[in-house]
């Protein structure tokens, strides 16, 4: 009785103080299950990485992060719905229970995780921040911006970070702050600022779909580390081990040689990494309350990570990003996985 009445205390003064409340065990899992689809917090206009197509098909990195979730609970991809959400609202809808998980382009910091009652899993694209200016302005470099007007979301890592750069290198700059990602590209677009700072993966989302993107280039500097990753709710934590590995799984997929295209004539490899991996050898799945098929469903349904890479972000899409940080670790990127074992 005594720690039913503490339980009770510590759950009014959390909604009293208006902290995060958080999640048992196994009841994000129930819940997605009971409901029979999976909703996921998206950016919904980020190229490369989560919007609509012409014919209003969801794409992305972050979304396909999201559909390789489904795919492991439900061995269906689209089972998902997706819901856009601001920079504002992200994480406020993920502490309040509106979404399961959150896979919107956010870098994962300390005080995100600890004041906001969080968790990150696998980084699923590891980024830092740049500038992006028209070409007709003739800058070079971040070194020749003093005094430019800078486009910038509120309320994110980047406002801290591009204000620190400037006051660094001893340069001022005037801050245009919008909430809204379409009206802070428009105003920089109709050149209400010189300069739009973001992710380099944003930028190079925002310049792809602009109407001129050769009238634009990026500049060389990277500001900031920002290891974007999908988040979830603290306390939960058969549910942050599952999105954990269907990260994970991707990411090893490709360093153990399975796609999408082999992934069926693997299941006959000798190899006991690829055996436990596809759930021939069983236990992964039985540890994750997932059927044992969950990563096999993973590769087959979705791709592993340099297949979902290319397929959204890649040299040969509009955003031609190449893997750099985000290639192999034998290949002198930092995706690397764990033994699943």
């Amino acid at each position: 009785m005594r720690h039913g009445k503490t339980a009770v205390i510590l759950l009014l003064a959390a909604v009293m103080l208006g902290l995060p409340l958080l999640a048992h065990a196994g009841e994000t899992l129930d819940a997605v299950k009971g409901r029979g689809y999976l909703i996921v917090g998206v950016n919904g206009g980020l190229y490369g990485f989560g919007m609509p197509d012409e014919k209003g098909v969801w794409r992305g990195l972050d979304v396909d992060t999201a559909r390789a979730v489904a795919a492991a609970i439900f061995g269906n991809p689209d089972k998902v719905k997706f819901v856009t959400l601001t920079t504002q609202t992200r994480f406020t809808a993920l502490q309040s229970k509106e979404i399961d998980l959150l896979c919107r382009n956010a870098t994962r910091t300390l005080t995100r995780e600890t004041d906001l009652g969080l968790n990150f899993v696998a980084v699923n694209y590891y980024d830092g921040q740049g500038f992006l200016v028209p070409k007709k302005l003739k800058i070079k470099s971040a070194k020749e911006l003093s005094g430019a007007s800078v486009c910038v979301l509120p309320g994110t890592t980047t406002e801290q970070n591009v204000a620190d750069y400037f006051r660094a290198n001893k340069m001022t700059m005037k801050p245009v702050v919008i909430e809204q990602n379409t009206e802070l590209n428009q105003a920089f677009f109709s050149g209400r600022c010189d300069v739009l700072t973001s992710d380099s993966s944003q930028l190079a989302g925002i310049r792809a779909v602009a109407p001129n993107p050769d009238d634009y280039a990026l500049l060389p500097e990277i500001i900031s580390k920002e290891p974007l990753a999908p988040v979830v709710r603290h306390g939960d934590e058969q549910w942050r081990d599952i999105v954990d590995f269907c990260v994970l799984a991707m990411i090893d997929a490709e360093d153990l040689g399975i796609s999408s295209k082999n992934v069926d004539e693997m299941l006959k490899s000798p190899n006991p990494d690829v055996k436990r991996f596809l759930g021939v050898t069983p236990g992964n799945g039985k540890a994750l309350g997932l059927d044992e098929k969950w990563a096999y469903n993973i590769v087959k349904l979705v791709g592993n990570y340099g297949e979902m890479f290319e397929r959204n972000v890649g040299e040969n899409t509009k955003l031609h990003l190449k893997r750099g940080l985000n290639a192999q670790w034998k290949n002198g990127g930092l995706m690397y996985a764990p033994p699943f074992k």
